[in-house]
């Protein structure tokens, strides 16, 4: 078993998984120096905590400088492994994903794809529990899992969301690897903290395909058959595969608003819309990728079918906040690509007040706009940098309803999308764009939306 004790440590970027990195590296008994481009006033609480665990820092503007001193460098995955100062690095250049997958002993279920990963990663977690299995979820999702890997045990389950950053430097892939729809995401560097983007589509499609690319005949994919790019993944994997559509009577499909897995031979429904607190058929194909990695990883039917009814989502995706005289308010404000906004305008068949807009991501909005024409939307409530083509792109095929422009904070979005809204009608904010122009990330986007509801 390899162990890290002695060596020279360098944990660079103190995020989420920075800090526990560093955890595990002192209980390895290592020297550890955390380094990070923000100050010690910056980082407030979290220098406080760090300081008490006996690590050295390396901080500010100068936080690369002389990497060549250390044994061990752990990158966060905001950083590109194309940073000058970690090019020619000659010792061990990791990430917390990568130590995670050599350590980890239990079998890892790993899901990607660009949307839809955090729910269908907690709807498997919720499945198997359901099955009496003792799970551990990570990723994205969850809490980091690196100081706990020494304690999971080989018969546990670890479910990891895994995104391109995470991904693209494994030498391992998952046991059962879910691959979700891949669409074209993280092409700008949107993030004003993040050095890491994806060049290219190329380049984006490759860091995801890590998920499937070292997996052998044991293992297992599930992809979705609707997805070009998804499907292609199933292709280059050895081992066995299943698939799940919206289209296509296959493994796992979606059906008048129902979910079908076909399993020992047999096609059982799994739930209905009516029977699950998710909105739309992009949820139902979520908990159809879920029920056939649950029941691969050895879950029962029965448990796939309670961890499904009983999953009651995550904050930020269609989230139901509330309602008011009669008016739902739904926070989707993880929604930061166009795909995503269509599927949420066709979770709904009341009529739609729409909150969208915001920060640069690379897309097309052309998409958007023909969804909005020929839904139930009413009202389009356009917010941000993207207002001029979000709103062309509506008026380009036809969108005949209200088009509100010019709003710059919460306080006023939220009460003109009640002033629009009657008795029975929705109020969604699911913006299809980034954050960063008006809000510091989706997060607080969809807090502020939510604070604003509680005041009407």
């Amino acid at each position: 078993m390899q162990t890290y004790s002695g060596k020279s440590v360098a944990i660079l970027g103190l995020s989420v998984e920075g800090i526990d990195s560093t955890r595990f590296f002192v209980n390895e008994g290592a020297n550890v120096t955390c380094c990070d481009r923000r100050t010690k006033e910056k980082l407030g609480e979290t220098y406080g905590k760090l300081g008490k665990l006996n690590v050295t820092f390396s901080l500010g503007d100068t936080y690369l400088n002389n990497l060549s001193r250390f044994e061990v460098i752990v990158r966060t995955p905001g950083m590109s492994l194309g940073t000058p100062e970690l090019v020619g690095y000659r010792g061990t250049l990791t990430s917390q994903t990568k130590l995670f997958f050599d350590l980890c002993r239990a079998p890892i279920i790993g899901v990607t794809g660009t949307k839809g990963k955090g729910t269908t990663s907690s709807l498997i977690a919720s499945m198997l529990k359901k099955s009496g299995k003792r799970v551990y979820l990570g990723g994205n999702v969850g809490t980091p899992l690196l100081s706990k890997v020494r304690a999971i045990a080989a018969s546990s389950s670890v479910v990891l969301e895994l995104s391109s950053f995470q991904l693209e430097d494994l030498t391992k892939s998952p046991h059962i690897a879910v691959v979700l729809p891949i669409t074209q995401d993280h092409l700008v560097n949107i993030d004003p903290l993040a050095t890491s983007f994806h060049k290219t589509r190329e380049e984006y499609i490759s860091a995801k395909s890590s998920i499937v690319r070292f997996q052998t005949q044991k293992d297992t994919v599930i992809a979705n058959l609707d997805n070009e790019v998804s499907k292609s993944f199933a292709t280059q994997s050895p081992g066995k595969k299943y698939f799940v559509s919206r289209k296509k009577n296959t493994d796992a499909y979606v059906d008048d608003h129902r979910v079908f897995v076909r399993w020992d031979d047999k096609t059982h429904k799994v739930c209905g819309q009516d029977e699950i607190h998710l909105r739309g058929d992009h949820n139902l194909e979520n908990i159809g990728a879920a029920s056939l990695a649950a029941l691969a990883a050895g879950a029962t039917l029965r448990a796939a079918r309670d961890g499904a009814k009983q999953f009651k989502g995550l904050p930020h995706r269609l989230e139901l906040v509330g309602t008011v005289g009669g008016v739902s308010f739904y926070n989707d404000s993880f929604s930061t690509v166009p795909e995503t906004t269509i599927a949420a305008i066709k979770s709904f068949d009341e009529p739609i007040i729409l909150i969208a807009g915001g920060s640069e991501k690379g897309s097309d909005f052309r998409e958007l706009g023909n969804a909005i024409a020929n839904s139930r939307v009413k009202v389009l409530i356009v917010i941000g940098q993207m207002t001029d083509r979000i709103v062309k792109a509506a008026r380009d095929v036809g969108f005949s309803g209200s088009i509100v422009t010019g709003l710059t904070t919460m306080g006023e979005i939220v009460p003109t999308g009640f002033k629009y809204a009657k008795p029975g009608d929705v109020v969604l904010l699911s913006p299809g764009c980034a954050s960063f122009d008006m809000f510091p990330n989706y997060k607080e986007r969809g807090k502020q939306f939510c604070y604003e509801v509680t005041r009407l």
